[in-house]
């Protein structure tokens, strides 16, 4: 990690500015609430579905557009802020983020139509997309290697929290104050909150000698070498599908746990269960990543994930499918994802410190337009069972296995990397 030591002739101020500089945890756990703001706004709204639908007028599959339509618009849109920040700054370009998000879950409880809502669902995601984006680049901006992943993994144990426990918020909510346009409120009230922690505490992270030009070709050469260096491309596409299947299960899940397998009112529940097994994971990563290093552990939970997704499709299959045999299968599986996403991102972004912004937003790009497009397909090709979600599970893990093999020249389980700085 970086020194704060004050070059020769700093200002006192500037030296005092570094020497104050937020501490490790600290930064672990804003960078995982910003990044979990993003998954409120996704799975708060899914308990009010079904009152949202029938308030609105939505019917069927088309409920789903609620989530995908954020989850589709906040991939593209993690396009756009990585490059500003590579030339402004992180603070600036967050800030932007978080007024829009906050603007946006205001519009969205006051809407009247649902395609209006569908509308501001994907102007939130879209101009929302900094606080997706940007947290990785900021830690990039100072550790790399499988301390990275280490801090990652911390982030996404915090992060996976709110998942967990965001339907039940949504729940509580809606029981609370009657009304789903509520749950949009408590979205931009958590926006306020983490505005003023960040402008209080959060430092610029971005190094002075790394600030790129606001120029077409220069923020084109930075993007593609970001998505084509083979030694990389493999686990940005490789997540980008494990993911697509977990997007699939977030867009079909009240369907699926609530309807099909009429678990009800215990799909908060269940629903947090999953996601927590997920966090578990992550914070069991962080303790063994830097031991076994990023590739090992994920190569590992790769081919288990591609093992459990084999179960969960000859049981989808079965004409007797019950609750009991797909959640356990399906944390399972949650729980691989903890070993194989922090890793992925870490090893993906490992070679662009010096433009950590950029290639931030153009991985960010890939994985979550890529990722949410395939999920919202998954979801909607939901029929009544879970064999569409086992399927796709068990084919892009399969898919994403091939990438990594690309990327790594057919050898797998490599050894740790340390920390360049």
């Amino acid at each position: 990690m970086r020194t704060d030591q004050p070059a020769a002739g700093e200002r006192p101020q500037a030296a005092a500015a570094k020497r104050s500089r937020i501490g490790e945890l600290e930064l672990i756990w804003m960078m995982a609430l910003l990044m979990a703001l993003n998954a409120f706004g996704i799975d708060a709204i899914l308990p009010a579905l079904d009152v949202l639908a029938e308030d609105l007028g939505a019917s069927g599959n088309d409920r789903q557009f609620v989530v995908g339509a954020y989850l589709l618009a906040a991939g593209i849109g993690t396009l756009i802020p990585g490059a500003f920040a590579d030339r402004y700054g992180r603070r600036p370009v967050l800030f932007t983020a978080l007024f829009l998000y906050i603007a946006l879950s205001i519009a969205c409880a006051l809407v009247t139509s649902y395609d209006g809502l569908v509308a501001l669902r994907a102007a939130q995601g879209f101009f929302a997309a900094g606080i997706i984006a940007l947290p990785p680049a900021i830690i990039r901006d100072r550790v790399g290697g499988d301390k990275m992943a280490r801090m990652m993994s911390l982030i996404f144990v915090i992060f996976l929290l709110v998942p967990a426990v965001a339907p039940s918020i949504g729940q509580a909510v809606l029981f609370a104050l009657g009304d789903w346009r509520w749950i949009f409120a408590s979205m931009a009230f958590a926006g306020v909150a983490m505005s003023l922690w960040v402008y209080i505490r959060l430092p610029e992270t971005l190094h002075e000698e790394d600030k790129q030009e606001i120029r077409i070709p220069v923020i084109a050469r930075n993007m593609k070498a970001a998505i084509t260096l083979r030694e990389t491309i493999g686990y940005t596409l490789g997540s980008a599908l494990v993911f697509g299947g977990l997007f699939g299960f977030i867009n079909s899940s009240q369907q699926l746990i609530g309807e099909a397998f009429g678990a009800g009112d215990r799909f908060p529940l269940i629903f947090a269960i999953c996601a927590g097994c997920m966090a578990i994971a992550n914070w069991s990563n962080s303790r063994i990543v830097e031991r076994f290093g990023a590739r090992r552990v994920s190569h590992a939970a790769l081919f288990a994930f591609i093992a459990v997704a084999g179960a969960q499709l000859y049981f989808a299959n079965q004409p007797d499918e019950t609750l009991w045999t797909f959640v356990p299968l399906m944390a399972a599986n949650m729980s691989l994802l903890g070993f194989i996403g922090a890793n992925f991102g870490s090893i993906a972004l490992q070679p662009f410190r010096h433009i950590a912004g950029a290639a931030s937003s153009a991985q960010g790009f890939l994985r979550m337009t890529s990722g949410a497009a395939l999920g919202a397909y998954v979801g909607y090709m939901y029929d009544g069972t879970a064999r569409p979600l086992a399927t796709a599970l068990l084919l892009t893990a399969v898919l994403s296995l091939i990438f990594v093999l690309f990327s790594e020249r057919g050898m797998l389980f490599g050894p740790p990397q340390p920390e360049d700085d």
